[in-house]
């Protein structure tokens, strides 16, 4: 993630005069001070995991990453997801199916996101139970937010073509997109911050639409635990509160509004839903007993994730794609 403003406060701008969810004006997050803990002696924040939460509120909001605060997908969103992922078959660069075809899961982000996805793909090209057929392309690349990604013109998406084209996958070979997304030294406050990144995200959800046309699935994840952050990166509360960002993207497309709703065919906006949900309170267990702990982040800025950070993320999502109702359909050898 880069450390520019400028971008950021660039594309907020943009996102206001494109009609875009606004936000009233922001209630700053709280910044640590005074005798509250810092560095590795900040094992918790006192928040509620999202999953957590579903039965109480976060400042007004509900809890739960799905509308209506629960944790699992409603009969017709999994319906429609069920129905995209097993469409997905190996095709030829024309998009034309061929059983000697591929099919490509391709990440979408920042510094995090490669080197979690890096440390995925290394343990996906060796799980036998992978389709022979699927590529996996690491997308994701240091220092680009949403707010840059959410830009036709960023750079990024020239570089994420070359690693595509390197990687002997098409454009209409694209099937399933992991994203993972924030934006850098954020101090706009809640819930202004997290609405921006919704709108960043949904602007991409376009982009992606018009760049890969047989683009079917979207699974996204928020941030990981940045309690121990020792830069103003993209620090607590703001980790946790970008899943709220997530969860009101997929809404709007459940709610067939915000410019988000799927339709069939090629060029349209894919089908939204979450990834594994990667955000815990420090060393305080989570239901399923998920941890974040100092030495799986960076020494350098407590922020990245440490190579045993990596590794952490790597197994959630390898266990999320082989197990997950609609991911197995796609992701497991047929």
């Amino acid at each position: 993630m880069t450390r520019t403003l400028l971008s950021v406060v660039a594309c907020i701008a943009a996102v206001a005069a494109c009609g875009g969810k606004t936000a009233p004006p922001a209630s700053p997050s709280p910044t640590p001070t005074g005798s509250t803990p810092t560095g590795c002696a900040r094992t918790s924040i006192g928040q509620t995991p999202l999953n957590d939460l579903a039965g109480g509120t976060y400042k007004g909001e509900r809890g739960g990453l799905y509308p209506g605060g629960v944790n699992a997908r409603s009969g017709m969103h999994e319906a429609e997801g069920l129905s995209r992922a097993r469409a997905i078959v190996p095709v030829d660069a024309a998009g034309v199916p061929d059983s000697r075809g591929r099919y490509a899961l391709v990440s979408i982000g920042m510094s995090n996101t490669t080197m979690e996805f890096s440390a995925f793909k290394q343990q996906a090209d060796a799980d036998s139970s992978k389709d022979p057929h699927l590529a996996i392309v690491d997308g994701a690349q240091g220092g680009q937010t949403a707010a840059l990604w959410s830009s036709p013109a960023c750079g990024c998406w020239a570089t994420l073509d070359a690693r595509l084209a390197a990687a002997g996958i098409g454009a209409k070979q694209v099937s399933v997109v992991w994203l993972k997304e924030a934006d850098a030294s954020p101090i706009t406050g809640w819930p202004a911050y997290a609405q921006t990144l919704r709108n960043e995200m949904a602007t991409m959800m376009s982009l992606l639409a018009a760049r890969f046309p047989k683009l079917r699935m979207v699974y996204l994840s928020s941030r990981i635990y940045a309690g121990y952050a020792t830069s103003a990166l993209n620090p607590e509360p703001y980790a946790f509160e970008s899943a709220f960002s997530v969860r009101w993207l997929i809404e709007d497309q459940m709610q067939g509004t915000g410019g988000l709703a799927y339709g069939p065919g090629d060029n349209t906006i894919a089908w939204l839903a979450w990834g594994p949900y990667l955000w815990a309170d420090g060393t305080t267990p989570r239901s399923d007993g998920l941890t974040w702990a100092c030495p799986e982040f960076s020494s350098s800025d407590l922020t990245h994730p440490s190579a045993s950070g990596q590794q952490k993320v790597a197994q959630m999502l390898l266990t999320f794609f082989q197990t997950d109702s609609t991911a197995r359909a796609w992701y497991l050898a047929r």
